[in-house]
């Protein structure tokens, strides 16, 4: 099974037309697609109250791909923290999340790590105990750092994920060196594979002193060409056992995310339906 779906829900015009408030977004956007990634998490710790409501928004079969806030992550280092302890910092994320983790729309937490997060002993121990902290909530891995697939430590590091429960997040973006990971089509932990398309504007990666760099590095349109080559991916991670594959496009910032996913669902075979898309089992019955 695959499923196809964008990172946040309020930027993408190209869905809503005119006249859908910034309160319906959700509502609309997932008639188009059947997950989301919650981007806002990143950087504050939601509130009760704002997952209750997304999850009332969305239909049953809908599902999140939460992000773990970035003082999880080790993103936010030597900037003053609202939590006396990475333990306070854990607990009030999990307890975050309780209304959909009760309503059963939590896909898994994403713990995307920064370039800086490079593979050594220590930050292996800190991926083992965050494991711990997080218990048996199902969680995807994303590396911005290449020293985790060089070719001494590739096989170890999807050994490592499968072991510790860590669902891979294959990463299609720029390669500038060490702030990016390539593409390594190998599944970790069984049961699911993500896949985060950033897109491929290098020049805009390198660009992370610009005040606007989140926006300009995620400006990119993808050809079809480039997501065929996507198709022979998903066919790959299949053989490989990815169990189910869920895509997920990041290049929001000119407007073509939506319509990425959408080409990539014609793709693969899937028609988009517009109140509950029905998911296409891709290359079986």
């Amino acid at each position: 099974m695959i499923r196809i779906g964008l990172t946040g829900w309020g930027d993408h015009a190209e869905l809503y037309g005119k006249g859908v408030s910034a309160k319906d977004k959700l509502r609309v956007y997932s008639r188009h697609f059947p997950i989301v990634e919650i981007d806002s998490s990143f950087y504050a710790v939601q509130s009760q109250h704002n997952y209750q409501r997304w999850v009332e928004q969305t239909p049953e079969h809908f599902s999140f791909l939460i992000k773990a806030y970035q003082g999880m992550t080790g993103h936010s280092r030597g900037k003053p923290q609202p939590y006396a302890g990475p333990g306070e910092m854990f607990d009030a994320f999990l307890h975050s999340i309780e209304p959909v983790l009760q309503a059963d729309k939590l896909n898994a937490i994403l713990f995307q790590f920064p370039p800086w997060f490079d593979c050594t002993v220590d930050n292996v121990r800190q991926l083992k105990a965050i494991r711990k902290w997080m218990g048996d909530l199902p969680l995807a891995i994303e590396f911005r750092n290449p020293s985790w697939f060089e070719p001494s430590t590739r096989q170890r590091t999807l050994e490592f994920m499968k072991d510790e429960g860590w669902f891979h997040v294959v990463c299609d973006e720029p390669q500038i060196g060490q702030g990016s990971v390539p593409i390594v089509a190998e599944p970790g932990a069984p049961g699911k594979t993500f896949i985060r398309l950033h897109g491929r504007n290098a020049e805009g990666w390198k660009m992370s002193s610009a005040p606007n760099w989140r926006e300009i590095r995620t400006l990119y349109r993808y050809s079809t060409s480039e997501l065929s080559e996507w198709r022979e991916y998903v066919e790959e991670l299949v053989a490989k056992g990815a169990g189910d594959i869920f895509m997920i496009f990041n290049n929001n910032s000119g407007g073509d995310a939506a319509d990425n996913a959408k080409e990539m669902m014609s793709l693969l075979g899937m028609t988009p339906v517009a109140s509950a898309p029905k998911q296409l089992d891709l290359f079986g019955e």
